[in-house]
Parts: C-alpha cells; structure tokens; sequence
C-alpha cells in the first residue's frame, strides 16, 4: 500500500510541476486550448495507466513530449477520419443521413479500424487495402506488387487475424 502511495504522490508531483507547461506546449500544436487541456489530460493517464513513473526519470518532459507527441497524430488522423466521414454524409440526401447516435457508433467504429490498420506492419496493411478497397484478388496483389501469391496470403491471414483480435 505504501508503495501505491509513493506512486500516486510522484505522479501528483510531475502533474503539479508540468501540466501548465506540457498544456502550453500542446496549445502551440494544436492550436485551441481545448484540445490541447484534452491531450495533456490523456497524457498523464497514459502515464498513469501504462506504468511509466519509472521511466520519467531527471528529465519528465522528454518522456511527456513523447507521449504527448503520439496522441497529437492520433487526434490528428481522428480528425482526418472525421473529415471524410462528414464529406461523404454531405453527399447524401438529407433524409437519409443517420441519427446522431448512429453517426457517433460509425465514428467510433471507422476509428478502431484506423488504430487496428495502424498496428499492422505497412506491407501487411497495403495489401489488406489493396484487397478489401480495391476488389483485387490476392493474385492481382502478387502480381502488382511483384510478390509471390504465398506472401500475399500470409499477409492476409495476418491481416484477417488482427481484425479477429478486434
């Protein structure tokens, strides 16, 4: 217990001496203070949640520009995602757009896809696109990217198997 206390202590320690700083910092790449108090706040919970107390070390904000660092691209790309989903509903007639319900659980879900494309390796990933956007058979993908059909289907079957892990 009295360990759990040291942690929550320097943890509360880091928090009170950096959030001003990091949130400034963040303001800067953002550009609004709201996404800005958002990552900050994420950021410490990152630390908290993944056990990184120990590794924030002499130097706290090297460690917290780094984490803070990958949430501005996740938010980033969540934004690109957004983008595009509210250009292809502005295509639709009005009528047929989806609740505002409906549209937050097709949000969340073209998000997860993004994090799990994310995670693949960038060959893995090309040529799950490559066959579930484009239509192509796995042979088409040998041939366009000049690769045996075994390593397409090994790609795949890793492909297939990340989205069962969803």
């Amino acid at each position: 217990m009295a360990l759990l206390n040291v942690r929550w202590q320097q943890l509360h320690d880091v928090y009170r001496q950096h959030h001003d700083w990091l949130q400034g910092w963040l303001r800067k790449k953002t550009g609004n203070s709201w996404d800005a108090a958002d990552i900050a706040h994420d950021t410490f919970v990152r630390i908290m949640h993944h056990n990184k107390l120990a590794q924030l070390g002499t130097e706290p904000r090297a460690l917290l520009v780094h984490i803070a660092k990958g949430l501005v691209i996740d938010h980033w790309r969540h934004q690109q995602i957004e983008r595009a989903y509210q250009e292809t509903l502005a295509q639709l007639p009005p009528g047929s757009w989806p609740s505002a319900e409906e549209q937050h659980l097709i949000l969340e879900s073209l998000r997860q896809i993004d994090r799990l494309l994310q995670t693949m390796p960038a060959q893995t990933r090309a040529i799950f696109l490559l066959a579930q956007l484009d239509g192509l058979t796995y042979q088409q993908i040998a041939d366009q990217l000049d690769m045996s059909l075994i390593t397409v289907k090994r790609h795949m079957r890793k492909a297939y198997l990340a989205c069962l892990s969803l």
